[in-house]
């Protein structure tokens, strides 16, 4: 990998060599599915809903270390273990919705889904989560680490998108890099598998299996629930096309403001999901599992009957991806409280992270080794302390304020951080987490976005998910599985990272 390490990466492309480039990879993308719906600015007058067009990718694969891009995909597992447990522990995130629902409207609506089902009696005990942990390459004095950025319960997107970038890099490499009149870096590049839209699928798949058949005599089905007018449709297709294809598993797209349209409630003690075709309401089916690639944020419950919606999605027998439980597990008040130790002593596992997992044990070892410095904004001491960085001009510079939210564009960085703060009751600042901006070492790469090429810095944010199922009741995890990886690419003067969001682009490794 002396090619990539050693001499400009990427290449510097001669003009003529650029047009061919993106011309390839422009139509390759059509070809293989590597696409969005474009944005309304560009879609115009496409009220037939046909257009599609290349996802945000880069010109080259960006280069990885091995050593870190290993480490994430090993402890992947664990992670996996760590957040089914904390699913299961009510008492737990009880707590860690108390510090936060005073501030936080959404957290305690989807609680209060939560203690509804609780009172009239949960059906379903499996519960399925397709994760995904993000992360960044941190450089210190001495050495490279990954440190993670977030853990992600509800909606990991981008796991179709993902396998296709890897294959436009694998083909770039065998038959487009060599044609570059600077080509030796091409001849050896470590360009690693990802058969993330199949990993997610068999996840998927081992819900579907573990629901069995109907005791009503309908045929089952996976239901997803989806914003209206997605513009990642495509992403979400490969996922659904990688699923019908491990069998016959009829899966249906459903937006999820029509939830209660075109879903009812069987009149058993079981409460069965039933979905009636929009296009042919006569057929019925039994729908096995929910995958929510919505629901996710504020923006999806914009009136009480979305939240009614919820509710009987998470009554039902149906397997839910996630359960509102599971969907909590991914606050970034959790990610907080694992990661900080206790103020009498600083160096010993955080208690939180102690009640999961055995304090001594070296897969809690390894995955202490990937948190960064993450404080309350609460009155303890801590919190007092991280209180005052926040609203410090020149202390706020290394951090990064979070909500408890997913999808992007939603955390203040920086300077923004007392600003903002300026605009929040200071009562409801325990609802946000300070964490220390992860620094990556410089890398440069060329973005292809909306047909035009932007060159220069670049950062890149490692994704690697994971599938697992276990049983809410006995604590048994019936299915665990690391299930391939995503890299995020962005401009090096850009905060944010989220594709879906227009902040980054795909990308795949290049291990070195």
């Amino acid at each position: 990998m002396s090619s990539i390490t050693q001499g400009s990466y990427p290449p510097v492309l001669q003009d003529a060599e650029r047009e061919r480039l993106v011309q390839v990879v422009k139509d390759w993308t059509v070809a293989h599915g590597l696409t969005v719906r474009p944005p309304p600015a560009i879609a115009g007058n496409d009220a037939e809903g046909i257009l599609a067009t290349s996802a945000p990718v880069t010109l080259f694969p960006s280069p990885f270390p091995k050593s870190c891009f290993e480490e994430a995909k090993a402890i992947q597992t664990t992670y996996n273990d760590l957040y089914a447990l904390i699913s299961q522990d009510e008492e737990f995130l009880t707590e860690m919705v108390k510090e936060v629902a005073d501030g936080d409207e959404f957290i305690a609506n989807l609680w209060n889904v939560h203690l509804r089902v609780k009172k009239e009696g949960y059906v379903q005990n499996l519960a399925l989560g397709l994760f995904r942990s993000d992360y960044m390459v941190h450089q210190d004095e001495s050495s490279l680490q990954i440190k993670q950025v977030e853990f992600n319960t509800i909606a990991s997107s981008f796991g179709g998108l993902s396998t296709q970038t890897s294959l436009l890099h694998k083909h770039l490499a065998q038959h487009e890099y060599p044609l570059l009149s600077f080509s030796a870096f091409a001849t050896n590049l470590d360009l690693p598998s990802n058969d993330s839209a199949a990993g997610l699928a068999a996840g998927l798949r081992a819900a579907f299996d573990a629901y069995g058949p109907s005791t009503l005599g309908h045929p089952t089905c996976v239901l997803f629930l989806t914003q209206s007018g997605e513009r990642n449709v495509f992403d979400q297709r490969h996922l659904e096309y990688a699923l019908s294809s491990s069998g016959s598993v009829p899966v249906f797209r459903l937006p999820f403001s029509e939830i209660l349209t075109h879903t009812t409630i069987a009149p058993t003690a079981q409460r069965q999901l039933i979905y009636a075709l929009p296009s042919n309401p006569s057929l019925v089916f039994e729908v096995a599992v929910v995958y929510l690639r919505a629901g996710y944020g504020p923006g999806d419950y914009p009136t009480q009957q979305a939240w009614e919606a919820r509710y009987q999605i998470e009554r039902s027998n149906a397997v839910c991806c996630p359960t509102v439980l599971t969907q909590l597990a991914g606050m970034k008040k959790v990610q907080q409280v694992l990661a900080t130790p206790e103020e009498s002593n600083t160096n010993s596992v955080p208690s939180a992270l102690a009640k999961f997992m055995s304090p001594t044990s070296e897969k809690t070892q390894r995955l202490l080794k990937t948190f960064t410095n993450i404080y309350p904004l609460d009155t303890s001491p801590s919190g007092l302390h991280a209180r005052a960085l926040a609203t410090s001009p020149t202390g706020c510079q290394k951090y990064v304020m979070k909500p408890q939210r997913e999808g992007g564009g939603n955390n203040f960085y920086r300077s923004a951080i007392p600003e903002q703060l300026k605009t929040i009751p200071e009562e409801h600042w325990n609802s946000f987490i300070l964490m220390e901006i992860i620094e990556p070492p410089a890398l440069a790469n060329s973005i292809l976005r909306n047909g035009a090429v932007e060159q220069g810095g670049v950062i890149c944010e490692l994704g690697v998910y994971g599938t697992c199922l276990w049983d809410q009741s006995s604590g048994e995890v019936k299915f665990n599985e690391e299930a391939g990886y995503l890299l995020r690419t962005k401009g090096d003067k850009s905060e944010e990272g989220g594709v879906a969001a227009g902040y980054g682009c795909m990308d795949s490794v290049a291990l070195v």
